[in-house]
């Protein structure tokens, strides 16, 4: 059985030979211990200085090698591929401080060296209604943004499942506009303003689905979060009225390009659970054990109508509880293997801080344990 073969499987919520397994994202250090050899995918700074000083080709190529190899090093069926830089004359901008910078839009962007690769707009531009994409006015897919994705399925689409991870989600829009806070207020005192916002940010996720698809991939990833460790943080109310047609125009979508919508959002999710089910949302990524997402009782309750993609907390990898890490892997195929519906994975993406031997350990364990039927004695 091929490794596409295998997460099909688990979609389908039937038992294949063997849970399937990977990743979203791997920090760039410990992709390299992996590899054993340097590469710029997913370095954070060092990703962003080479493409300042024109390096964008470079970066481009060692994303899509890095993500054969580490998919090849570590026996994992799916794969998840990001848009990358277009081609272009990049420039560094205007900085603000050794790690802070300002956008061409008017965005003040900062990159913390000590949390890894993430970064992090700190200043938003004054924005109404009439700021906004024109919701109407199609967009261009840049090819060259596709790069990578068109190498990993090059080299591994006939037999690994391909995840694209769109560069837009467009469902929550916060980071495109006026920040999370003000983004949440608007919702009730600008409606229109946030209404138009999705409507424009979901039309550009859906020109990406249909460019993603086209590219040969077998699913699409989109990753706004929507909820906190307490539920969602708009409440159910408004995320069913602001949100949720959005995620179901992106699920018709994909569905009727023959692909599989997968959504990532982490929290706590049990007052949304339903309505993604209803969306027609084929898989779900960014379990949370620790804050109440249990799997066992996610599998009791819709483990038939939704494919899980988790079963191990970031934060126990970060840890580097090894002991931890495979009792947390033994329980995820305890919980929510047999049947089908499960395909092995982190909480989030391997970040910054976890170590070789701990996701060794969390590889070794799925070794010793995945195959079907599932017997852990």
């Amino acid at each position: 059985m091929t490794s596409k073969e295998r997460v099909l499987s688990a979609l389908s919520h039937r038992e294949a030979d063997r849970v399937p397994t990977g990743e979203n994202q791997v920090d760039g250090i410990l992709a390299e211990a992996v590899l054993g050899h340097p590469t710029l995918y997913s370095q954070g700074w060092e990703e962003l200085a080479a493409l300042w000083g024109g390096r964008r080709d470079e970066i481009v190529r060692d994303y899509g090698t890095a993500l054969v190899g580490l998919a090849k090093a570590l026996e994992w069926d799916y794969i998840r591929v990001p848009a990358v830089y277009p081609r272009g004359d990049y420039h560094p901008p205007a900085m603000t401080s050794p790690s802070s910078w300002i956008t061409d839009d008017g965005m003040e962007m900062t990159f913390n060296p000590d949390h890894g690769s993430i970064i992090l707009p700190v200043r938003y531009p004054e924005m109404t209604a009439g700021d906004l994409p024109d919701p109407k006015e199609p967009l261009t897919i840049d090819p060259s943004q596709l790069e990578a994705v068109r190498w990993v399925v090059a080299e591994l689409g006939a037999t690994h499942f391909v995840v694209g991870r769109l560069p837009v989600d467009g469902t929550f829009p916060w980071e495109e506009t006026v920040g999370l806070e003000e983004f949440l207020a608007r919702m009730i005192t600008d409606p229109e303003f946030v209404h138009r916002a999705i409507n424009a940010y979901v039309n550009r996720s859906l020109a990406w689905i249909a460019a993603m698809l086209e590219a040969g991939v077998d699913a699409v990833m989109t990753v706004d979060d929507y909820c906190d460790n307490r539920g969602p943080t708009m409440g159910r109310a408004l995320f069913r009225s602001f949100i949720l047609p959005g995620i179901r125009r992106q699920c018709e979508a994909t569905h009727a390009q023959g692909g599989i919508f997968i959504k990532h959002t982490d929290g706590n999710t049990w007052e949304i659970l339903e309505d993604l089910i209803e969306a027609g949302v084929d898989a779900w990524h960014g379990i949370q054990p620790g804050i109440g997402m249990d799997l066992g009782l996610l599998k009791q309750r819709c483990g038939h109508r939704l494919c899980f993609f988790g079963g191990v907390d970031c934060d126990t990898l970060i840890r580097a509880d090894v002991e931890a890490v495979r009792k947390e892997v033994r329980d995820a195929f305890q919980q929510a293997a047999p049947g089908g519906g499960l395909v092995l994975t982190t909480s989030n993406v391997l970040q910054p801080g976890v170590t070789l031997d701990a996701y060794m350990a969390m590889r070794d364990e799925i070794r010793k344990h995945g195959a079907y039927p599932i017997r852990l004695s």
